[in-house]
């Protein structure tokens, strides 16, 4: 990802949804807004990403989603499942889910500000650069599983091989 435009120090913090519409701005990312709620694409690794962001002011907790399209069959709902437990085993941050209402695969993580609720660029850039990384990661194993009939572990071995060099 490039570095965010310079018109935000790094040091300065914005309203949660401010900061990131900043951000988005700044990458040249389209995004919308609504109230408590932004919403833009972002071309990730492997498929363009819908990133949602949504803040409750009331928690001071700032929820970030990272939508890969990834679209789950009933029929395969059992071995996603699975897949997911195993790969949020390997997640820090956030988690993988499933929305029930359609099967759609989602990252998600909630952050709680502090008392001012504010954010800072370098929160921004990281809760969304983490969202967008951890789908680019996952992506395949999710293709193998979906797509490809190999069960949950032989899709996570196959997506966390670590190319040496370039091609």
């Amino acid at each position: 990802m490039r570095p965010a435009n310079d018109s935000y120090e790094v040091d300065r913090s914005a309203a949660p949804l401010d900061m990131l519409v900043a951000l988005f701005e700044a990458r040249g990312w389209p995004c919308e807004t609504s109230a408590g709620e932004i919403s833009g694409a972002i071309q990730g690794s492997w498929t363009n990403y819908q990133v949602r962001a949504v803040w409750r002011s009331e928690d001071r907790v700032l929820q970030i989603m990272c939508l890969p399209d990834i679209r789950i069959p009933a029929g395969k709902r059992e071995v996603a499942n699975e897949l997911i437990a195993l790969a949020n085993e390997r997640i820090w941050l956030g988690h993988f889910d499933v929305w029930t209402n359609g099967g759609l695969a989602l990252y998600r993580n909630g952050t709680m500000l502090g008392s001012e609720g504010l954010l800072t660029l370098d929160q921004a850039q990281a809760l969304v650069e983490i969202a967008v990384d951890e789908c680019d990661r996952f992506y395949p194993a999710f293709q193998f599983v979906l797509w490809g009939d190999k069960s949950p572990r032989e899709a996570l071995e196959a997506a966390m091989v670590d190319a040496v060099g370039e091609a």
